[in-house]
């Protein structure tokens, strides 16, 4: 057998996203930070430690008929800063680009500081400055270094 015989592989989709060097073992993580739990229909295929010469081993998600938003793609950046995000339509990738850490991420994650006036019954929506350490929330200045996905805000 041939190199090209024993590799898994994995369908093309016709429309959707595929999320690429992701750092191995976080594709959970992204599927936790779109939403994905597997009760929406959405069709999604993950394949996980997949050898890679840039990361050693890398996570691939492909989401079916799904095109993510930007607010989705910065946030994915916190967990996947080497990820490349390509948009197939008709089963071509009509855009690839790699992700960027925004300085800022507003209205997707939730400040575990339960005094903070983002986590009241206020009309204000959450605000983290990007660091290399973690986010840090603008309006208390708590930190979170560990476990993004758990503070992303449900839609």
């Amino acid at each position: 057998m041939s190199d090209n015989d024993q590799q898994l592989r994995v369908s093309k989709i016709r429309n959707g996203t595929v999320i690429d060097h992701i750092a191995g073992g976080q594709a959970l993580n992204v599927l936790a930070i779109l939403g994905i739990d597997g009760t929406s229909g959405d069709s999604v295929s993950v394949a996980m430690n997949m050898p890679s010469d840039r990361l050693g081993h890398k996570d691939v998600v492909k989401v079916e008929g799904r095109e993510l938003s930007q607010d989705e793609v910065d946030v994915l950046s916190l967990i996947a800063p080497a990820a490349t995000i390509n948009i197939i339509r008709d089963y071509d990738v009509v855009e690839k680009r790699r992700v960027e850490r925004p300085s800022v991420v507003e209205g997707v994650l939730e400040c575990p500081n339960h005094n903070c006036i983002t986590t009241e019954d206020e009309p204000v929506d959450s605000r983290f400055a990007v660091g290399d350490d973690g986010v840090r929330c603008e309006y208390c200045d708590t930190i979170i270094r560990d476990d993004l996905p758990a503070h992303i805000l449900a839609e």
